[in-house]
């Protein structure tokens, strides 16, 4: 480690912190309705598209009601994706000739850029036509972000109204999600990386001649505008099959800080708008607090393990650390950083090879994804993540001073503790299950590129990354087939609304509560102790939860190579 490394990671976390205040407060007056910059503009097609859809600003939904417009307006969407893909070669806009995409991948890639996992097991310049790229993956790059973020939303309104019965309007958030912060938002990040020298173009690929004289054929197209919002809405689906590894997609280090700043913005600004809606911002720098010290725990790990290199390549005499899979332009330090920053907030996104990290390195990862990628996590997914978390937290903290458990003046009872419970379960259901599945079945052995720990880990990290609705990969793994195009989608899917629908139905149980003011025995939760309290809790019940594989593949792998073994 170098201490020029760990400037750049400590700049890069400066001007996150930086975002959280005035990004938070321009998305609370988004939210609450008020006048913004952009309501001139957007306030007519804002109207129109409730009086399309046949409902108003005004008017509220039950938790119930909430929940059946997300998951119809989410089938529509998964349903244009795959058909999309399966006539993609009768459709326009496909310069390259791309063919229709076989029917266990549609509904792979259809099931991952829905849920906002943007898993890939394909080669995005190699298999989508550009009216794929940008009617569907982009388009639901859109709105599986701002499903997230009005997920997030509701569950807050059920926590700051006294009494009620709705927790807002889905259409509604849904629309604003989009209307007024992401799309304004990619429109200046996309000006901003064809001005960095990222393709942004409907032309043909081009074709080139090398310096040996052979024809190479080089892809483009509309790039830039996908990477905005695959970066600011934790999307991660690359254009490129090397993802932000491609220099079209990443040329340089100043490209590299603007997408990473881009993953953590929403994220961690949402924290001040829960603050802000519930009337305590202290509230919201608590919850950033304890996602700050797993965050930093994990960078300094990672960042530990890559620098130290591999010891069997140590033992031949050479010196260093681990530049196997990292592009030379981002180092070690920015290739660590982005690896923690990416499985922390469920981007999915890489600029370097997860799967070429060192055993410990790559740990790290794996670790971020199981605890259910609430160290700030995917927008509106990491915040309404970390409030199941934060649900357990205060009924350990009742039973242990002999208090009904209560957060915000709501008193937490057995449906809450049993919805978030389910929301944190269903991570190792999918996980855990598929992975002892596939690494017995010929079928799924079949497409591991390493034997052993690692070839584990490839399958662990898989599902993982499919369940936390991340979409990173150890690349060794081949998921294009029946099994792992099915059972991965299978993963995503309950990744994803198996802790939607909890979610929501703790929200709408806490809105009908009334608020109880806070008395001498209220146990606060805007200090140290609850901080403490709540990453012990997140750190004790996810390794638990994940206790049979937790990083055993790693684990092993680094023990044995630090006795000279490879795999």
């Amino acid at each position: 480690m170098t201490l020029n490394g760990w400037i750049q990671i400590l700049v890069y976390c400066g001007i996150v912190i930086l975002l959280v205040k005035p990004l938070g407060g321009y998305m609370h007056r988004v939210f609450n309705g008020d006048r913004t910059l952009l309501s001139p503009l957007f306030g007519p097609l804002e109207r129109g598209l409730y009086r399309l859809c046949g409902t108003s600003e005004r008017e509220e939904q039950h938790w119930t009601t909430y929940a059946v417009a997300l998951l119809l307006f989410n089938l529509v969407g998964f349903l244009v994706l795959y058909f999309l893909q399966r006539l993609q070669g009768s459709l326009p806009y496909n310069p390259a000739g791309m063919t229709a995409v076989e029917p266990g991948l549609a509904f792979n890639t259809a099931a991952s850029f829905m849920t906002n996992t943007n898993w890939q097991n394909y080669g995005g310049e190699s298999t989508m036509s550009y009216l794929v790229q940008m009617a569907g993956l982009t388009v639901q790059n859109f709105v599986s972000a701002a499903t997230g973020i009005a997920i997030a939303i509701a569950l807050i309104r059920g926590l700051a109204r006294a009494s009620g019965k709705s927790i807002g309007n889905f259409w509604v958030d849904m629309t604003r999600s989009t209307l007024y912060l992401l799309l304004p938002f990619c429109i200046v990040l996309t000006l901003v990386y064809v001005w960095l020298g990222i393709p942004q173009t409907l032309g043909a690929y081009v074709d080139a001649t090398t310096l040996e004289g052979a024809q190479q054929t080089i892809a483009v197209g509309p790039v830039a505008s996908q990477v905005a919002i695959k970066m600011l809405g934790t999307n991660g689906g690359g254009f490129f099959n090397a993802n932000a590894a491609h220099p079209f997609e990443n040329p340089d280090a100043i490209s590299n800080l603007i997408q990473m700043v881009s993953i953590f913005a929403i994220g961690a600004a949402l924290t001040n708008v829960f603050g802000r809606m519930i009337g305590n911002q202290r509230q919201g720098w608590a919850i950033l607090s304890a996602m700050g010290v797993m965050f930093i725990a994990g960078v300094a790990i990672c960042y530990w393990a890559e620098a130290a290199g591999n010891p069997l390549v140590h033992a031949l005499g050479i010196d260093g650390g681990n530049m196997e899979g990292k592009e030379t332009r981002f180092g070690i330090a920015l290739s660590a950083l982005f690896a923690v920053i990416t499985t922390a907030a469920s981007c999915g996104a890489v600029n370097a090879m997860h799967g070429s990290f060192t055993a410990l390195g790559g740990m790290i990862p794996i670790i971020n994804m199981q605890l259910g990628e609430v160290i700030v996590g995917g927008v509106g997914a990491g915040l309404y993540g970390i409030l199941m978390y934060i649900v357990v937290a205060v009924f350990v903290a009742g039973l242990m001073v002999g208090r009904t458990p209560e957060y915000l003046g709501k008193k937490i009872e057995a449906k809450e503790v049993k919805m978030a419970m389910l929301a944190i379960l269903c991570l190792p259901l999918a996980m855990l299950i598929f992975t002892a599945i596939a690494v017995v079945l010929p079928t799924g052995v079949a497409s591991m590129g390493n034997a052993g720990p690692h070839g584990f880990s490839e399958v662990l990290y898989a599902y993982t990354s499919a369940a936390a609705n991340n979409g990173s990969a150890f690349g060794g793994l081949s998921g294009n087939t029946p099994w792992y195009n099915i059972t991965i989608g299978i993963g995503m899917l309950m990744g994803r609304f198996l802790v939607i629908i909890p979610a929501l139905a703790i929200a709408g149980s806490l809105v009908a509560k009334k608020t109880v003011p806070a008395s001498a025995g209220t146990f606060p939760t805007d200090g140290p102790l609850f901080v403490g309290l709540l990453v012990g809790v997140i750190l004790i019940v996810g390794g638990l939860t994940f206790f049979p594989a937790l990083a055993v593949g790693p684990i092993i792998e680094h023990l044995a190579m630090a006795h000279g073994q490879t795999f």
